[in-house]
């Protein structure tokens, strides 16, 4: 490997070469993909990289690529292939003039991989950090390391999710996440619970739905990769958190919309009681 501490900056981020791994660190500017900026920094170890290749870019530039080992990175299994080329944390974009030292530091890199291309057995590639939070269509999603909530907008959830009212998940209850991207249609964030699900997200009392300006990749995507990630370590020690009590006035905002679903027939005069009881019992 190259000596330790070189840094190699592109446009929107640099690659500093340690004797072990790749440390990114992306630029806060104006310019810079906003993914970039929510992430920050990712350090890639090494073992996490199967192979780096050089390329011709657009308008003369070149492209200098990590392509990671399947399942190395929370944040990639949860984009299942569907981040733009733009918002790939692993293309560092460099003038074309640079282009004979971006080729010296893909050789570099190159002669100091494994050449593993299996499967890691684990994740390699730290996980956003939680608390994590972002605002959907139809709710407000959160998670703080052991618990994901769902806490849904009258404006925008449906009649079945008020129904189910808000939802509290402990990763272990999970078996994993489906993140469909807000830049394609029917984009979602769904908790996966082992048990049968609506195939319809706005159905779906463990799903939030994005839309025009809701669940943004820069922050559902994160999002996504954090719950993975504490799925997929999760253990007999996991920390349980109690769910905050509700403000008053939010308490009564929701019964207010829960007593116009129930003028509207939407609500039975059973679900109205029992629901109201549930709302009353969080003050």
């Amino acid at each position: 490997m190259s000596r330790m501490g070189d840094v190699l900056a592109g446009f929107h981020a640099a690659w500093e070469f340690e004797s072990d791994s790749v440390l990114i660190r992306y630029e806060r500017g104006i310019r810079t993909p906003k993914l970039f900026q929510a992430l920050r920094e990712r350090r890639v170890p090494l073992e996490a990289v199967q192979g780096v290749s050089l390329t011709p870019g657009r308008r003369g530039t070149v492209v200098l690529r990590a392509e990671l080992r399947p399942g190395a990175d929370p944040l990639l299994e949860a984009a299942a292939g569907q981040l733009k080329e733009h918002s790939d944390p692993y293309r560092l974009v460099l003038p074309a003039e640079r282009e004979v030292l971006a080729e010296y530091y893909a050789d570099e890199l190159r002669a100091s991989l494994k050449g593993d291309t299996e499967p890691a057995d684990r994740f390699l590639v730290t996980a956003p950090e939680v608390p994590l939070r972002f605002k959907a269509y139809d709710a407000k999603a959160s998670f703080d390391g052991s618990h994901v909530h769902f806490r849904w907008f009258w404006t925008g959830a449906s009649s079945a999710k008020w129904k189910a009212g808000d939802q509290s998940f402990a990763v272990d209850e999970l078996s994993g996440v489906e993140w469909r991207s807000p830049e394609v249609f029917e984009g979602h964030l769904r908790l996966l619970t082992g048990d049968a699900q609506p195939t319809q997200a706005d159905q779906d009392p463990a799903a939030v739905v994005f839309g025009l300006g809701y669940g943004p990749v820069h922050e559902s995507l994160p999002f996504a990769a954090a719950v993975l990630a504490a799925v997929r370590g999760k253990g007999p020690g996991a920390a349980v958190s109690a769910v905050p009590r509700r403000d008053p006035a939010d308490i009564a905002d929701r019964i207010r919309h829960l007593g116009e679903l129930h003028q509207a027939g939407l609500v039975t005069d059973e679900e109205f009681s029992v629901k109201k009881a549930e709302l009353l019992a969080e003050l």
